[in-house]
């Protein structure tokens, strides 16, 4: 009797003193997406999407890092605003708004950086940041 009261005083303090660990997957943000699963919010979608499986992909011209990265553009279906993922950014993606009839898409003064989406080639897209391409 003495060794089952033990034993279960044992067990309680154990589970009493015992680390949570995090689930895996279990790191969902505000919207529901998963970025362990490579989710990120599009704004444009109103839902979780992958970056890298998006139509348009667009590579990092030049990197000071030992590594380049890629973005992603997705238009809404009137074509006048683009949602890009700027990985190095402080927020996940920025939105830019289409400039009269043209093919220019330019941020608002609310972010600090001017950032623009330009139709370069025949089928491809610049990114611009300050006027310096960075992505295309």
């Amino acid at each position: 009797m003495k060794k089952t009261i033990l034993l279960g005083a044992m067990l309680l303090g154990s589970l009493a003193f015992a680390q949570k660990t995090p689930m895996v997957g279990g790191d969902k943000d505000v919207h529901g997406c998963k970025g362990s699963a490579g989710y990120t919010y599009s704004q444009l979608k109103n839902d979780c999407v992958r970056v890298f499986e998006q139509k348009i992909k667009l590579n990092e011209v030049s990197s000071e890092k030992g590594y380049t990265t890629m973005t992603a553009v997705i238009f809404s279906k009137d074509m006048k605003k683009a949602e890009v993922f700027i990985p190095d950014g402080a927020a996940k993606s920025i939105i830019l708004t289409r400039q009269g009839k043209g093919k220019l898409w330019k941020s608002g003064n609310h972010i600090k950086e001017s950032y623009v989406l330009v139709p370069y080639k025949k089928t491809g897209y610049q990114i611009k940041k300050d006027d310096v391409v960075i992505y295309q």
